[in-house]
């Protein structure tokens, strides 16, 4: 039933292993939206941020506003580049060691983005997804506008168009999704906060919704499983099912493993009771096992 949290059942069954993690970047990864910082550093912040939240919402589709925000604010090229450092510093606290845990466990992550390709390329790389594990959307520059025959980054060739990606429309990932799993075996588990990811949901075979960030309604009420809390803890045993804690011996894991399986507890809701049956048996199981 909606909003069901998850309770350790007398019962026993095994969670399924994701072997695919795919997680957003802006307002999962990072606690910004690299767009909205863009534009309040071109002081159109307002204007750009209500067509970001409308598109996110689910109001309107994603590609009839995205060319208008970088319209209206046409950054420079070492606007975009200077995003890198603006991800990082706002990343969310466990999104590096989540994402190190389940590589570690076997996983493939990966990072799926309708933000600008370069900071969202270097951002992903510095948490330690390989270059070839993520998309966003290119940009093209004007190279007669700017200080383009200098060395300085600092401003450069201004915005030009961005490529016309399908990552730039609201049901682009799904697309992606296809294009980067291919025919490897493994389900998928997809990680986002917005409309985008919600629909390309339907391509995963299970989608976590991530409120830590932004909590919007609409990804709330429509995602199978929701993260109402701060961080990413929760991915790991939903990822991997509870018992993989036991193949952890390095104590910090151990502890992130265990932190998501308490905020699964309090801060995770299963908008599918068969879902949370589940977990709930594989939990049971992992008890009785003594994997926990």
């Amino acid at each position: 039933m909606p909003g069901r949290k998850a309770k350790v059942a007398k019962g026993g069954m095994r969670w399924p292993k994701y072997r695919h993690v795919i997680f957003d970047c802006d307002s999962t990864l990072t606690a910004v939206e690299g767009i909205d910082v863009l534009a309040e550093q071109a002081g159109r912040g307002e204007d750009v941020r209500r067509l970001t939240e409308a598109a996110m919402a689910g109001e309107v589709d994603l590609e009839d506003v995205y060319a208008e925000r970088l319209r209206q604010i046409r950054p420079f090229k070492g606007d975009i580049a200077g995003l890198r450092q603006v991800y990082k510093d706002n990343a969310v606290p466990d999104a590096g060691p989540i994402i190190r845990l389940l590589q570690h466990l076997g996983h493939e992550v990966y990072v799926i983005s309708g933000g600008l390709e370069e900071p969202v390329r270097e951002f992903g790389i510095s948490l330690g997804v390989p270059a070839h594990h993520i998309r966003a959307v290119g940009v093209e520059y004007d190279q007669l506008v700017g200080t383009w025959w200098s060395n300085d980054e600092d401003r450069g060739e201004r915005y030009l168009d961005h490529a016309k990606d399908v990552l730039a429309a609201s049901e682009g990932k799904a697309e992606i999704i296809s294009e980067l799993i291919g025919e490897q075996k493994g389900r998928t588990l997809l990680v986002g906060d917005g409309e985008s990811d919600l629909l390309a949901g339907k391509t995963a075979d299970l989608f976590v919704g991530f409120g830590g960030v932004t909590v919007r309604p609409n990804v709330r009420e429509g995602a199978p499983v929701f993260i109402d809390s701060g961080g990413l803890a929760p991915i790991a045993p939903l990822a991997t099912g509870p018992s993989a804690i036991s193949r952890l011996a390095e104590p910090s894991q151990r502890a992130l493993f265990s932190a998501g399986l308490e905020a699964i507890q309090t801060s995770v809701r299963f908008g599918d009771a068969s879902l949370a049956s589940r977990f709930e048996g594989a939990l049971a199981m992992a008890l009785m096992e003594g994997s926990l």
